[in-house]
């Protein structure tokens, strides 16, 4: 524990309300970009499964799954930006 307080001395440091409420914005945020997008591709995987395409069907599944690992990675850097910067 220590050596992770000398390597990040503001890590112990309370988020103030302004960082509070980006942190919850950032979140609505990539919410809202997931379920966009997962509405789309689900609406492609629909459309593969009726017509029997099976190669398209794992190939939109994995696009869903890489998306939303991406976008996930994308809003945890972003809040991590936030919680550094403003302190």
């Amino acid at each position: 524990m220590e050596r992770l307080a000398k390597s990040d001395p503001d890590a112990g440091k309370p988020l103030t309300p302004e960082q509070k409420d980006r942190l919850a914005e950032i979140d609505r945020v990539y919410k809202g970009k997931i379920a966009e997008r997962e509405i789309f591709l689900k609406q492609k995987l629909d459309e593969a499964m009726a017509a029997g395409k099976y190669e398209e069907i794992e190939q939109v599944r994995k696009q869903i799954a890489s998306e939303r690992s991406r976008f996930e990675e994308e809003r945890e850097d972003e809040k991590e930006r936030v919680r550094r910067n403003t302190r």
